[in-house]
């Protein structure tokens, strides 16, 4: 009766894996269903300059179309040129996706490095930049040790799925959220505002910004605390 039981638990199990497994919708399956759609309203939004709308189309994309799926296993480099893969991580992912030609606010990699420093031990930081290990080994300088900076060479990438779907699809900066099992639990444009901004008031922009999604999807149980520190830092 014991061994009856016990094969029928293990059974059980196995089923309800396979069944999760079956379920499991991955970046670029949900990616490649929602987003011709997305591109044609957005497209029509900026050419009639409604940047408001075209934010909206794109909270709408993520909410309803990305949000839930798992993210694809990919590889992408070190600075030392090793591969590494994105599974290889396994904490929460906090993800930004850049290229040289992209313009931070004067704030952002301050306000990321303070994160990083004091959330490492719970999240992985990774930069990805879309460029060759020289241009993004001079920009590495900028971050501190707590964040890993990666990058993608297109020119030497062989992965048409890094290059069609990660990147040119959502541009860049692309921030993604993911748990340690690799679920997207939100993506999010990078943060922006007048150049008129002190460097002070620009950490502080950014830190909440940044603070907000690592709070709100990554920090677990730590999130649900009453001594949760205040989020600017000023």
């Amino acid at each position: 009766m014991v061994r009856l039981l016990l094969f029928i638990l293990t059974l059980f199990l196995v089923q309800n894996t396979y069944s999760q497994e079956e379920n499991t919708t991955l970046f670029s399956e949900a990616l490649a269903l929602h987003l011709p759609k997305y591109e044609t309203k957005a497209k029509k939004a900026y050419w009639h300059r409604d940047y408001d709308g075209a934010q909206v189309l794109f909270d709408s994309l993520v909410r309803f179309g990305l949000k839930g799926s798992y993210m694809d296993n990919f590889k992408f480099n070190k600075l030392n040129k090793k591969p590494v893969s994105l599974y290889d991580f396994k904490k929460p992912v906090y993800l930004i996706t850049y290229a040289s030609w992209c313009i931070t606010t004067k704030g952002e990699i301050p306000a990321l490095n303070q994160l990083a420093e004091k959330y490492n031990d719970k999240i992985d930081f990774v930069i990805l930049f879309w460029d060759s290990h020289k241009t993004t080994k001079k920009a590495a300088k900028s971050y501190n040790k707590y964040i890993t900076v990666l990058y993608v060479d297109e020119l030497e990438n062989k992965d048409a799925f890094v290059v069609s779907r990660l990147k040119h699809s959502l541009g860049l900066p692309t921030t993604f959220l993911m748990d340690g099992k690799k679920q997207i639990l939100d993506i999010r444009r990078g943060v922006s505002h007048t150049y008129q901004k002190g460097l002070q008031e620009s950490i502080d922009v950014n830190y909440n910004s940044i603070y907000d999604g690592i709070a709100n999807h990554l920090l677990g149980e730590i999130n649900s605390s009453s001594k949760l520190e205040p989020v600017a830092l000023n």
